[in-house]
């Protein structure tokens, strides 16, 4: 009589809950505010403060709201904290294991936000139902002081468009959820601001299904003042550098509409 033969290992269930990975430099005065609105959500259960290089209260602020705190010695970029945030959920899930359940999806959240974080929730929805593998907030119009970013906006469509076939309404929200399979598929990030333009591109190519979310999110007003100024240009050569390095090089240049 043959030997019976091992049964499949069952799979992990699917997580119920998501790990916020928050970005952060120089945000002590709204970091409070917006880890305690994250941790109030009932699918949240691990909310990590990136410190990237910050020379004020921020990493402080953060612990005293209830975040897991890692911190850069220096200022990295976005990408790289992006990167760290997510490798210290995976530290805390090894070193926390749930048996029988798959990692956390990754939510993240610009530090910004303060109370109106909360309004992140709608994002995880799909994600945990199985319904999309990424999701990305479209957030409201929002209070500027003018010298807003359209052309870094008309640019990472663009690219979108030309890489990947889609046009997104706001491709550089920071606000997303993801799973971790396509969190891991589009490593390496792109560097810097260019990271959320590339992510979409990346996965879209990928196969990955993507959607957007309309949340009710509000950042601080965009100033016009030199620092602001040089904040849009970095914003802009990230993406150039992250489109160009994907083969859509092309929307470096906006089409010229034809004459009537």
């Amino acid at each position: 009589m043959p030997s019976p033969q091992p049964s499949a290992m069952p799979s992990a269930m699917p997580s119920a809950t998501v790990a916020v990975v928050v970005p952060a430099k120089d945000e002590a005065d709204r970091i409070g505010a917006t880890v305690a609105a994250l941790r109030s959500l009932p699918v949240t259960d691990l909310v990590v403060v990136v410190d990237d290089g910050s020379s004020d209260g921020t990493a402080r602020q953060a612990r005293d709201a209830g975040a897991v705190v890692v911190a850069h010695a220096r200022n990295r970029g976005k990408a790289a904290a992006m990167a760290t945030g997510a490798r210290a959920v995976a530290a805390h899930e090894a070193a926390s294991p749930r048996p029988g359940t798959g990692p956390r999806p990754l939510l993240f959240v610009d530090a910004d936000l303060g109370a109106t974080a909360a309004a992140t929730a709608p994002l995880t929805g799909p994600v945990l139902a199985g319904e999309a593998d990424m999701t990305i907030a479209v957030l409201p119009q929002q209070a500027t002081a003018g010298g807003g970013r359209g052309l870094v906006v008309g640019l990472a469509r663009r690219g979108t468009l030309a890489a990947a076939g889609w046009s997104p309404q706001q491709p550089l929200s920071g606000m997303r959820c993801l799973t971790r399979p396509a969190f891991e598929a589009a490593q390496p990030l792109a560097r810097g601001w260019g990271v959320e333009t590339a992510l979409t591109i990346d996965l879209l190519r990928a196969g990955h299904r993507v959607a957007e979310v309309p949340c009710e999110l509000h950042h601080r007003v965009t100033g016009t003042d030199l620092r602001a100024q040089l904040h849009r240009a970095a914003q802009y050569r990230d993406v150039a550098l992250a489109l160009v390095r994907r083969g859509a090089a092309g929307a470096l240049v906006p089409a010229r509409r034809s004459g009537g």
